[in-house]
């Protein structure tokens, strides 16, 4: 589907997937559990420093099905975003705040396409709304949650050998698509 060249300057609120959108996501059934498994995606820490540079907060909303699966434990998601913060304070990048679901399918309202997540989100940040807020994300499970909370997403659609079932549905609902976080914030959010 081709979509309309548009831009998203009103938007203050960026809220990001973490695997597949910031950090290479493993092939399907494999999880990133430690640092070492986290690999930035090219691009990553420039476009993040942007949309802090504009002015705009950058809120991580990640589904941990791991946790759930007893593959790593939520101290171990933490210190990967301790370690990721770490990481872009390098190149004058941050992200506002982190959320995520530890829970297993069907076991909970965090778990995108639930909207748990987001609702708390808007608690912790009084100032967002579905009026200035935006998803980019890889699956459908991110797009079908952001048309729940009626936001605008972009859809990106993933390196091949990881991409998720559902891509051609979610290219499809989504307002914009980008190769990259990189492209989508060169693309979409001119300063």
């Amino acid at each position: 589907m081709e979509h309309a060249r548009k831009t998203f300057r009103h938007i203050e609120y960026v809220f990001l997937d973490r695997d597949g959108v910031i950090n290479r996501k493993p092939p399907e059934g494999k999880y990133v559990c430690t640092w070492h498994d986290f690999h930035l995606l090219p691009g990553t820490e420039g476009a993040i420093a942007a949309l802090n540079a504009s002015g705009r907060k950058v809120i991580v909303v990640t589904n941990q099905r791991g946790v759930a699966l007893g593959l790593y434990t939520e101290d171990d998601v933490r210190l990967i975003h301790t370690e990721l913060q770490r990481h872009l304070a390098a190149y004058s990048a941050h992200v506002d705040a982190f959320y995520f679901c530890p829970h297993d399918n069907a076991q909970c309202s965090c778990r995108k396409p639930e909207i748990g997540l987001f609702e708390q989100a808007f608690r912790d940040f009084p100032d967002a709304s579905r009026a200035n807020s935006i998803l980019i994300g890889d699956s459908i499970s991110d797009i079908q949650a952001a048309r729940r909370l009626a936001i605008p997403s972009i859809f990106i659609p993933g390196e091949p050998g990881s991409r998720k079932p559902g891509g051609v549905e979610a290219e499809a609902m989504a307002e914009a698509i980008a190769e990259s976080l990189a492209q989508a914030v060169d693309r979409y959010f001119p300063l």
